[in-house]
């Protein structure tokens, strides 16, 4: 009987154990699955920290060929507001000798513009004249 007791001791002993080992082994489970959680989060982000430097990476190259392009782009600005301000003496100079022109042109008769009319037509018709023969020439070539 007192071996029973004895026995019945050590198993409510091992059993005791076993729950408190059980619950220990489950308290671990949980751990161990909370940490594999959280090191699949954190190879996620370490993933996602190196996606994002090599956008960045990226970002920062082509940010450096806009610069690029923007600095050629407001050289060829200047040289054109150059360009545009040159242009502008000239057509003031071209305007001002227009000016001088039409002053000529209405100092010269009407006669003469006539006989220079007169001119230019019969040339014209030369040139008709000349072409319709040349026409012909090539027909006949």
């Amino acid at each position: 009987q007192q071996e029973i007791n004895n026995l019945m001791q050590r198993k409510s002993a091992v059993d005791e154990e076993n729950a408190r080992l059980k619950n220990e082994f489950h308290n671990l489970y949980w751990k161990f699955k909370d940490k594999s959680q959280e090191l699949k989060d954190t190879e996620e982000c370490a993933k996602k920290e190196e996606q994002n430097r090599l956008v960045i990476k990226n970002l920062e190259e082509e940010k450096k060929g806009l610069n690029i392009c923007c600095t050629h782009l407001l050289s060829d600005l200047e040289k054109l507001r150059k360009q545009e301000a040159h242009w502008k003496k000239q057509k003031s100079g071209t305007d001002a000798r227009i000016e001088v022109r039409s002053g000529v042109d209405s100092w010269i008769d009407e006669k003469k513009i006539k006989y220079l009319h007169s001119i230019c037509s019969n040339w014209s018709s030369q040139v008709d004249v000349k072409r319709e023969e040349l026409f012909q020439k090539d027909c006949d070539v």
